[in-house]
């Protein structure tokens, strides 16, 4: 009887793609193990859902993730082209920098903006200079940010228990009983595939695409070519914006309101964080 002499390569023939997912899993092992046998500065960064929306068996559970600083590394990351015109740039960044052991897939994406502001300062610094507009004269003004002064948004935390990624809500017209959640970045795969081969159709559904992965049950009903039809075809405007008001209210994030005193009266107004490609590219010219 022959002998195997790896797993990962059995006797029989392979496609092209098992070839390429087990050489990709390999690349990711070994990259993970250089990673872990450098000695590198790191920081603690809290994500803003305590990790009270993920089961007790994920790491991001404990509510905190672990992040390099920034090398010369992630500045090609940064730079690639082709990452940057496929859409994934970030992605790749986000992965390189992530030292805790957690499944990227896995983050809820208002986690993921945690993340994002951390890479930020632990790249380039905690001061970022934007442009902002005041809401009375119209006019925009540079401000100069402290990235680290951002606080979370104000949610109502009763409604969430812990460990469990559902709500339960009844809609205000239809009065049907749903079942949604917050989407994580494996959601966010699907939906940028979904909407990426509509958009070769001329169509632009992007709205119904997310609320497709946010309902998870319908009267108590989860098969999802019922809940797709239901958004499709029965789902009243006033209902969906009760979902994403409700959606709104459970959501943990990063508040980027920030308060800016007027150049010329010096008054105080209320203005949102503008995050521009120099965000991460501050001596870019793209």
């Amino acid at each position: 009887m022959s002998q195997q002499v790896n797993d990962d390569y059995p006797n029989k023939p392979l496609s092209d793609k098992q070839l390429k997912e087990i050489a990709a899993a390999q690349y990711e092992t070994q990259a993970t193990t250089e990673t872990q046998a450098h000695d590198f500065p790191t920081e603690i960064v809290e994500l803003p859902s305590k990790g009270k929306l993920y089961s007790k068996d994920n790491p991001l559970s404990s509510g905190t993730i672990e992040m390099k600083y920034m090398t010369a590394k992630e500045e090609d990351i940064l730079t690639n082209q082709s990452f940057i015109k496929n859409g994934v740039v970030l992605d790749k960044l986000f992965r390189s920098l992530i030292v805790s052991p957690i499944e990227y897939n896995d983050l809820l994406l208002c986690d993921k903006n945690a993340i994002m502001i951390a890479a930020r300062v632990l790249g380039y610094g905690k001061d970022y200079e934007c442009t902002v507009t005041n809401p009375e004269s119209g006019e925009d003004q540079k401000v100069n940010i402290d990235l680290t002064r951002l606080t979370e948004r104000d949610i109502d935390w009763s409604l969430i228990k812990d460990n469990v990624n559902e709500f339960s809500l009844t809609l205000p017209a239809s009065k049907r009983d749903v079942k949604i959640k917050i989407l994580t970045q494996r959601d966010q795969n699907k939906i940028d595939k979904e909407t990426k081969a509509m958009a070769k159709l001329k169509r632009n559904a992007s709205l119904t695409t997310m609320l497709k992965y946010v309902i998870t049950e319908i009267d108590g009903d989860a098969d999802n070519s019922k809940i797709r039809r239901f958004i499709d075809n029965e789902l009243l405007a006033i209902d969906s914006r009760a979902i994403r008001k409700h959606l709104k209210l459970v959501t943990p994030d990063i508040d980027l309101s920030i308060d800016v005193p007027d150049e010329e009266t010096g008054d105080t107004f209320r203005s949102q964080l503008n995050i521009g490609v120099d965000f991460f590219w501050p001596d870019a010219e793209i």
